[in-house]
């Protein structure tokens, strides 16, 4: 079939769009993620999906589970992989609102991964209406904590995509408008500095200020980075009153590596950090990890198809590997073939200025549909 008959609409998938996109749904806010969650569940079910949610741990939201009727129910499909949580405080719409500017459109969370977990739901409804039966079953999984590491839902994964025979995941596309068919491993870390509390007007020497150490320490650690392993502190929390030297302070680390052996390394360097300076303790502990996902052959077989499939469209698809984990990290590591960044087209993301290119809607509607129907 020539996907350019698909009668794929700008305007209506921009209708559909918005409400999820003023849905804010920041990870840490599990109710938020839930109300977004209830929202593509409709949308969902509307388009024939059978709905299974699925309830949150460790504090975070729920996940969305929807199989689309095949002849072949059940059997090893397609696996369309993405989440629904944003790094956007509930507020930021006051600040980044939805509108539409010069051929683009802003809003939390548009980018990163609204808008192409939106155009893949919208493939899959076009297909349908057009009484096109894909080769291969499809599933949509939706989870609520992928911009934390996915501590709460990499099993839930990682067991789905074992079921299928490919994973799409439609995080952002690169710069350049490419695929991603392999991303770079990454280590979060738990720092915490353990000082002595005094008076800081009246006894300041007699305390050891655990944010002193740790500002030393911040120092110390982003000067690790090297080409093949970075090192970033995004997160301090730390002290409650002025005139206290503050005994507690914590930080959250994040490193990534483009091999494995470099992340190793790196892992090594920072728990080399634990120990005693000047009378305060300082514990680093390891969090979540994302493996180093290189790609092999049926990564690049499916890769070739959607290729293929874009140059039919009217636009070339790169391909490379990439930073910024995603949880195409976990099924490329598996050894399923995984591709990964085919959504939506634009810049900004984990900014107040997010925003996305609107010809990249139907564009990106048509690969995955044409993806759908190739793929057996």
């Amino acid at each position: 079939m020539d996907l350019k008959q698909l009668p794929f609409n700008t305007e209506e998938m921009l209708a559909g769009l918005k409400p999820w996109v003023e849905c804010e749904s920041p990870t840490y806010d599990a109710s938020a993620v839930d109300r977004m969650m209830d929202l593509a569940s409709y949308d969902l079910a509307a388009a024939g999906a059978e709905i299974e949610r699925i309830p949150g741990r460790m504090g975070f939201g729920g996940s969305v589970r929807a199989r689309f009727p095949h002849k072949d129910f059940g059997k090893p499909g397609i696996l369309i992989c993405g989440h629904m949580d944003t790094v956007h405080p509930v507020g930021t719409l006051k600040v980044n609102p939805w509108r539409i500017e010069n051929g683009r459109c802003y809003g939390p969370g548009i980018q990163d991964m609204k808008g192409g977990n939106y155009v893949s739901l919208e493939a899959i409804r076009q297909l349908a209406r057009a009484g096109l039966e894909t080769p291969l079953p499809i599933t949509f999984l939706l989870t609520p904590d992928e911009e934390v590491g996915t501590p709460s839902t990499r099993e839930l994964i990682e067991a789905e995509a074992r079921k299928n025979k490919y994973v799409l995941v439609p995080e952002p596309a690169r710069q350049d408008g490419g695929a991603v068919t392999g991303r770079y491993a990454i280590a979060r870390f738990n720092v915490k500095t353990i000082g002595r509390p005094s008076h800081a007007g009246y006894l300041l020497k007699e305390g050891r200020s655990a944010i002193a150490t740790m500002a030393r320490k911040i120092l110390e650690i982003e000067a690790m980075t090297t080409d093949d392993c970075t090192f970033s502190v995004g997160v301090i929390h730390a002290g409650k009153w002025v005139n206290c030297v503050s005994s507690l302070c914590e930080a959250e680390v994040l490193s990534m590596a483009k091999r494995q052996e470099d992340l190793d390394r790196g892992v090594e360097r920072m728990l080399a950090l634990n120990g005693e300076e000047n009378d305060v303790v300082i514990e680093v502990t390891r969090g979540v990890t994302r493996p180093v996902w290189e790609p092999n052959e049926g990564t690049m077989a499916l890769y070739e198809i959607a290729r293929d499939i874009a140059r039919e469209i009217g636009f070339d698809l790169t391909h490379g590997s990439a930073g910024g984990g995603s949880d195409g990290n976990f099924t490329g590591a598996l050894g399923i073939p995984t591709l990964d960044s085919i959504g939506v087209r634009g810049a900004g993301l984990h900014t107040l200025g997010e925003y996305i290119e609107i010809d990249s809607l139907v564009e990106r509607a048509r690969l995955v549909a044409g993806l759908l129907l190739r793929l057996q």
